[in-house]
């Protein structure tokens, strides 16, 4: 079983920004980095899902729905969810010699992925197909 975009977004925000009183065992860096994995797994479950209804066969390669989503979500949509993915996609990755990503800079990314949610019709909005 696993959880909707949106309840991925939700505990990424909750990772990001604990409610007061709660104990931190965890660096904010990691935090941060446990909040990027799972936005960038909101992110997949809601391109999977938006290929669902779109066109149920280009689920099957992740190369080709980003480059197929400018035509049919259009250029603004296909190009946030490129560079958001990619910068997910750089933070998730551990590597002993950088730093770990700074917590505001993984809630600017939340704020793009709840944005890219709405885009792609993921929070109940109806989605068009292809674009001129």
């Amino acid at each position: 079983m696993s959880a909707s975009p949106e309840t991925l977004v939700n505990a990424a925000g909750h990772l990001l920004l604990p409610g007061p009183g709660r104990a931190l065992a965890l660096a904010p860096g990691v935090r941060a980095r446990a909040a990027a994995v799972l936005l960038r797994m909101a992110l997949d479950q809601a391109l999977d899902a938006y290929w669902t209804r779109v066109t149920p066969s280009m689920t099957r390669v992740g190369k080709h729905r980003m480059l197929c989503l400018e035509w049919y979500a259009g250029q603004d949509t296909a190009r946030r969810c490129r560079t958001t993915w990619s910068a997910l996609s750089a933070v998730c990755h551990y590597r002993t010699c950088e730093l770990p990503p700074v917590p505001a800079e993984i809630r600017v990314r939340l704020r793009e992925v709840s944005g890219l949610l709405a885009a792609l019709g993921t929070d109940g909005t109806t989605v068009t197909g292809p674009t001129p």
